[in-house]
């Protein structure tokens, strides 16, 4: 496999964010040859968030039409955060459909119903005006890792304005449609394609041993832990995440090969 043939990408993003949050690997894995799909999810950026009921299988679906509107019947799928998980729900509805998988700051595991009710409780409190800003500016900076917000408080800023421009309704429906998730430990047993699961060393969202277990189980997966990282590797660390995935899709394209 050329660049110029190379396997097409697909990159979703995290909660709150939007598409914008993988530019920097956009524009690297389009350089190289590929073609890279970076859609907004229900109801963030331009997509709006329509009227079903959350589900992470609506996303998937979402997904699903989208390759097929650009003639795509396989793809490398990567996902941070909540495009994790909606790249695994996808992964469970269309599995003969993803080639390669990076899955990056997300659990397999399910919620507990003490993380489901945090979830719907976040919902109702980004439903509120009264309380939004201050939720948003409290809980926001915490995708950061400690080094980031030392560091950079200009990426701070321009993360806690895409938090401030996301849809409250949005957010709230894919909190809810998240802490619904099943487990996908089994699911990710069964998923032999190359695989790569990628942690932050300080990230506050997800342990390490959570991404662990996701590289176990996956049957050709393996950890990478980034050094002064958060939960947000692409903006944090955006060339080792690029230099990451491009070393993912070389795999994939020597299995080509050798099948």
């Amino acid at each position: 496999m050329t660049a110029a043939t190379g396997l097409p990408v697909v990159l979703l993003h995290a909660l709150p964010l939007s598409s914008a949050m993988w530019q920097a690997q956009a524009a690297a894995l389009r350089a190289r040859g590929h073609t890279v799909l970076a859609p907004d999810q229900r109801g963030f950026g331009a997509t709006p968030l329509g009227t079903e009921p959350p589900s992470l299988d609506a996303v998937a679906d979402d997904l699903a039409a989208l390759l097929d509107a650009h003639d795509l019947p396989t793809v490398a799928l990567a996902g941070c955060s909540m495009g994790g998980y909606a790249a695994m729900a996808f992964l469970r509805r269309h599995p003969h459909r993803v080639r390669a998988l990076a899955l990056f700051a997300t659990r397999a595991a399910a919620d507990s119903p003490e993380a489901a009710g945090e979830r719907h409780r976040f919902a109702e409190l980004v439903l509120d005006d009264t309380l939004r800003d201050q939720v948003v500016r409290r809980t926001t900076p915490l995708l950061l890792g400690a080094t980031t917000r030392a560091r950079r408080p200009d990426l701070v800023d321009e993360v806690t304005a895409m938090a401030r421009a996301a849809a409250p309704e949005a957010v709230a429906w894919a909190q809810r449609a998240i802490a619904a998730r099943p487990d996908s430990l089994d699911l990710l047993r069964g998923t032999d394609v190359p695989a790569l699961v990628v942690t932050g060393a300080e990230d506050e969202l997800v342990a390490e041993k959570e991404a662990l277990a996701m590289a176990d189980a996956l049957p050709r997966g393996r950890l990478v832990t980034l050094p002064a990282t958060g939960h947000l590797q692409p903006v944090e660390a955006p060339q080792a995440v690029t230099d990451l995935l491009t070393a993912l899709l070389d795999d994939a394209a020597t299995a080509d090969r050798n099948r």
